[in-house]
């Protein structure tokens, strides 16, 4: 062959590990191996002992590469002969395990090069998959007496997958969605976690609960160092609420089952940058049922015997209308203020109403109201809602003490 053909992955240099070997002065080898580090060119000076030194060491190899920083390559094609080659074209492509990607900034071909001259080319590609990839560098070029040569090298290296990210979902009758994001770092190096985010989806507003108030400024949970050792976990805290124009859509609350993306950036050895996107994450739809009974008000403490009001909301979660009336049966503990067998009328599809109710507690302690029934006319079908909310119950001498 005419040319010679040189591929390096461009990335960023480690510090050099040094190897301590050291005695004391009363050992047989006296001060000698505390002259010789002394005299190492990468030791520090001053700090001799200490294993990171003042050098830099390049990779000496393609290594492994982590899903969702960039690889980058330097290509290099060198006429090492005495004669001008003609027609030369360098291609570079990346085989995954599901597609093949073309990385070359140009398809066209360089008409001559000349003996002792090179053509170099330098290749990004951000990484999306994870296994094993193949670059496939290809060139072809025409000799002075019209011979096509053609020959290709391929060079292999694994993508790792960098963090191990887990889910959890917490539903609460507020039609608030409260997520768990624990992000934990499998690789064997730390990571500066530079930006962890989520971008909700378009029914929803999120609001990160990841920071505290100390002394009127906002400061992350995590401290001022977002550092992440190898093999260490780290909870994320977000509030989905629906917007405004979806809040009063129960219907559509109801089956949204998509609740955003995660954002995740991070820097390794020597700010190397990283970036993992997940899909979108999805939760289990709340099983309300055809009708929902929510509380929008009830106080933590009231005093025996004494009535206190509450607010309910009735929100029809069915495709149809229906015509409701409500049931108020006592138990041990409650007992309902007012009229059982109240007709509320109809209420359509997606619709809400707000009742308001007066009950009063005969027994002390934490009380779980229940004993509320609604019953659709149409269908005759009844609903029943117990332990809907607990509220303290205190005799009035300890509540006005």
């Amino acid at each position: 062959y005419f040319l010679i053909f040189a591929v390096m992955r461009l990335t960023k240099p480690t510090l050099f590990t040094n190897v301590l070997v050291t005695c004391e002065e009363r050992d047989l080898p006296g001060i000698l191996f505390n002259q010789l580090m002394k005299d190492d060119p990468s030791t520090v000076k001053g700090a001799e002992t200490l294993m990171l030194g003042e050098m830099l060491t390049l990779p000496q190899n393609f290594g492994n590469i982590f899903l969702g920083e960039t690889f980058s390559s330097y290509i290099s094609v060198h006429n090492d002969s005495n004669q001008v080659v003609k027609d030369i074209l360098v291609k570079a492509d990346l085989q995954t395990s599901s597609q093949r990607l073309n990385l070359s900034a140009s398809s066209a071909a360089v008409a001559e090069l000349k003996p002792d001259c090179c053509i170099d080319d330098v290749i990004h590609h951000e990484v999306k998959e994870i296994g094993t990839h193949i670059l496939v560098c290809a060139v072809s070029y025409t000799t002075q007496t019209g011979e096509k040569m053609y020959f290709r090298k391929f060079f292999k290296f694994q993508v790792l997958k960098p963090l191990d990210v887990k889910t959890k979902f917490y539903n609460a009758e507020t039609d608030e969605v409260f997520l768990e994001a624990q992000i934990q770092n499998i690789t064997t190096s730390p990571m500066f976690m530079e930006k962890v985010s989520l971008e909700p989806s378009m029914m929803y507003n999120v609001a990160e609960l990841n920071t505290v108030d100390t002394a009127g400024k906002s400061e992350s949970t995590f401290g001022s160092r977002t550092y992440l050792q190898p093999m260490d976990t780290r909870q994320y805290l977000y509030c989905l609420k629906p917007k405004q124009e979806f809040a009063e859509k129960a219907g559509i609350i109801k089956g949204v089952t998509v609740i955003g993306k995660l954002d995740i950036v991070w820097k390794t050895n020597l700010g190397e940058r990283g970036r993992l996107q997940t899909s979108q994450l999805q939760r289990m739809a709340p099983g309300y049922g055809d009708v929902r009974l929510s509380l929008e008000t009830i106080p933590d403490t009231v005093n025996l015997e004494e009535p206190f009001d509450i607010t309910c909301k009735i929100t029809n979660c069915s495709e149809r209308t229906m015509d409701l009336v409500l049931e108020m049966c006592n138990t041990n503990s409650i007992h309902w203020c007012g009229v059982s067998g109240r007709q509320l009328g109809k209420l359509h599809p997606s619709s809400s109403l707000h009742l308001a109710l007066t009950l009063l507690s005969s027994v002390q302690g934490l009380q779980s109201v229940s004993g509320l029934r609604l019953t659709d006319t149409f269908l005759k079908r009844t609903y029943e809602y117990d332990d809907i909310a607990q509220v303290c119950v205190v005799s009035s001498e300890f509540k006005q003490s």
